[in-house]
């Protein structure tokens, strides 16, 4: 199968004729290979020479097409280019030794062996010659395929000096086992446990570029239930961690708020890929350790947990040095959000609260409603069925309630510049105040939501306050019209 498929692709081809040429020894080397025996797809593929890896990169490029744009990078000794929607990176074979205080190492040039030496998990070492004598010979001096089979995450060199080296790997250990599904080696997992400190050295980016990987696996709670036992989570996401854990007073327990999040992690990963989706599920409950409390004769509550959680959300992101931009303003909504939509089940509910959550939630009301479903954790299938039915209620008043008044992301009909206008005001509060009471009276259901009706609140709740308005609403439509129309000349 190896030898077929390399033979097919016409850069492994283009390169083992150049380098069997002038004898230099050539490998496709780690993750593409993984893959490759796996069956799973890959986008860019490894290639080590025992020499320089640029010359052999421009050389390849060269020969299959002189367009080819190849990127270098000289401090490292690598090039890379595209070709036919896959990247191709060429590197020369190095050995490698670490400082205590960083994970850059001191590189030296070396061999294939000592490439796959400095590698992190004997899965990753798996090498494939290109050299036209042994072409698509595997090379595994690790016991990497047997590993594979296995499903076993597992270092080539001692586990402690592998994480210690580049703490980094403890991150891509877990993230891999998340990914594909596997075990990790029992040495090298408490190597992690006794080398989480080390990721002090790891900057925030990288080790939040590895939590989104996991988010992003088939089922991550694999990645977060490994964080947490190996002691990561509670160094870089202390937060989460401290939702673990059951307590009981007077023979009343709650549920293992850190579990539970888990498995809402992993029914919205069923339905979506979308990763800041699956931040507010893995985040939705965060707040619950800051406001349990037990009452004599009711038990353990958790009042007002989605507003404490959507307070946490910003430090949060600036902790880990995720994006505090929209994403995060997303993922805060929907954790603040998440309790309401169950409210709206009762046959008595107001449209004025169905409007209020339309508005609130506004475009990101349908990811709400799939993290409310996905927060359905029950083991009792009866229960589930009901829930789930409630929601499909809610989801029918949503639709029913928008289709009449259309409040999803609305602006009141009247702005601020006719308010100004109409009562030849400056700029000041009692601008704001009236035009909120126009939003809260269509939210409320006290008017609908059109011009007539929110010019006649207008006028009134300025009457009230003592102003005077200075035009009629004929004017003010006839002026508008007028600035539109010299707007679009």
């Amino acid at each position: 199968m190896i030898f077929r498929y390399i033979t097919k692709n016409k850069v492994f081809k283009t390169i083992s004729d150049i380098t069997s040429t002038r004898q230099i020894p050539a490998f496709i080397i780690g993750g593409f290979v993984r893959d490759l025996i796996l069956g799973r797809p890959s986008k860019d593929a490894d290639i080590v020479v025992e020499g320089s890896g640029i010359e052999v990169a421009k050389e390849v490029a060269m020969a299959l097409n002189p367009k080819i744009k190849v990127s270098y990078f000289k401090n490292y000794g690598t090039a890379m280019f595209r070709y036919e929607n896959m990247e191709y990176e060429f590197v020369g074979a190095r050995k490698e030794s670490y400082q205590h205080d960083s994970r850059n190492p001191i590189v030296e040039s070396g061999t294939i062996r000592d490439d796959q030496l400095r590698r992190d998990f004997t899965i990753n070492a798996l090498a494939i010659n290109l050299n036209t004598n042994n072409l698509g010979e595997l090379t595994d001096p690790f016991d990497g395929l047997l590993d594979l089979k296995k499903g076993l995450i597992k270092t080539p060199l001692d586990p402690h000096v592998t994480f210690s080296d580049d703490p980094l790997r403890m991150m891509r250990a877990i993230r891999f086992a998340s990914q594909l599904n596997f075990f990790i080696d029992e040495a090298a997992l408490a190597a992690i446990t006794e080398n989480v400190k080390r990721l002090s050295i790891i900057s925030r980016e990288r080790i939040s570029e590895e939590l989104n990987k996991i988010l992003l696996s088939h089922k991550p709670s694999i990645g977060f239930t490994l964080l947490h036992k190996t002691g990561i989570l509670a160094e870089i996401l202390p937060e989460l961690s401290q939702l673990q854990g059951v307590d009981k007073r007077n023979g009343m327990a709650h549920k293992d708020n850190f579990h539970h999040s888990l498995k809402v992690l992993d029914n919205l990963s069923r339905i979506s890929d979308d990763l800041w989706l699956r931040w507010a599920a893995l985040l939705h409950d965060v707040g619950k350790s800051r406001t349990k409390l037990f009452q004599d004769g009711h038990g353990w509550t958790f009042h007002g947990h989605e507003y404490v959680g959507a307070k946490m959300i910003p430090a949060i992101f600036q902790k880990l040095k995720l994006p505090l931009n929209q994403k995060m303003k997303y993922v805060q909504k929907l954790v603040g959000l998440h309790m309401r939509p169950i409210v709206l089940v009762e046959d008595v509910v107001t449209d004025s609260a169905v409007r209020r959550l339309l508005f609130e939630a506004g475009e990101d009301i349908d990811d709400l409603m799939k993290l409310c479903e996905a927060d359905i954790t029950s083991k009792n299938s009866d229960k589930v069925m009901k829930y789930l039915n409630n929601y499909q209620m809610v989801r029918e008043k949503l639709v029913s309630v928008e289709e009449k008044d259309r409040v999803r992301n609305f602006e009141p009909p009247i702005s601020g510049e006719i308010i100004i206008k109409v009562f030849d005001l400056k700029p000041s509060r009692t601008i704001g105040d009236i035009k909120q009471a126009i939003k809260n009276a269509i939210l409320e259901g006290e008017i609908e939501n059109n011009f007539d009706q929110a010019w006649d609140f207008m006028i009134e709740t300025g009457r009230k306050s003592g102003l005077t308005p200075l035009y009629s609403k004929e004017t003010i439509i006839e002026e508008s019209g007028q600035a539109k129309l010299e707007g679009d000349r």
